[in-house]
């Protein structure tokens, strides 16, 4: 694998542990396991996560921060998505998904977006229920043991560990402001991996 080809290179993808998936292993996530480890745990194709990081990164910043929405049940990244909403001005919604939220025009809390990330498509499954019906895309964060029916574009990796989210969000942050023109180059970014994942 070219390190040139590499977001990030390959020994950080590797320190994070984005690369390990569950013992599960649905018909959705089969393409992106790389293999099976002795125990039983899947790994994921690390040029394969690189890759849709970029495709994502591209896809998200053709749309403004204010139509863009990250969605995230699970607490472990709860600072990680506020991190990366302070970084780029992307909206977020933490912890439980209010009903409605993003269907009903009458509701005081309605928000009307273009774009939706979730962190994990389990846990934030009424949210992807819901830009599904309406025909919102879905980019979702998905483990080996992820359903990705609904999902427009899937990034394989793991979406449990606090240090493989850190580091997914960091790149996309810094991917996204390059790509919308607001920083110019990584050392411009003035955010360190370690941010995105302190405890």
């Amino acid at each position: 694998m070219a390190e040139t080809q590499l977001l990030i290179p390959l020994d950080e993808y590797l320190k994070a542990g984005v690369h390990i998936g569950t013992k599960l292993r649905t018909k959705d996530m089969s393409p992106f396991v790389y293999k099976i480890r002795p125990d039983g745990l899947c790994v994921l194709n690390v040029e394969e996560i690189n890759k849709r990081v970029g495709i994502a990164a591209n896809f998200i910043s053709q749309y403004d921060p204010k139509d863009i929405l990250i969605v995230c049940r699970r607490e472990t990244g709860w600072s990680i998505v506020n991190l990366f909403a302070e970084a780029t001005g992307i909206r977020v919604l933490t912890g439980r998904y209010p009903p409605g939220i993003l269907t009903n025009i009458k509701l005081e809390t309605f928000m009307e977006t273009k774009l939706v990330l979730v962190v994990d498509p389990l846990p934030d499954k009424n949210t992807v229920n819901d830009c599904y019906q309406m025909g919102v895309p879905i980019i979702a964060l998905c483990d080996s043991n992820n359903d990705a029916g609904k999902v427009d574009l899937v990034i394989p990796c793991n979406n449990k560990g606090k240090k493989s989210l850190g580091l997914i969000f960091y790149v996309l942050a810094k991917e996204y402001l390059k790509k919308r023109g607001i920083i110019s180059s990584d050392a411009e970014f003035k955010y360190k991996i370690e941010d995105f994942s302190k405890e």
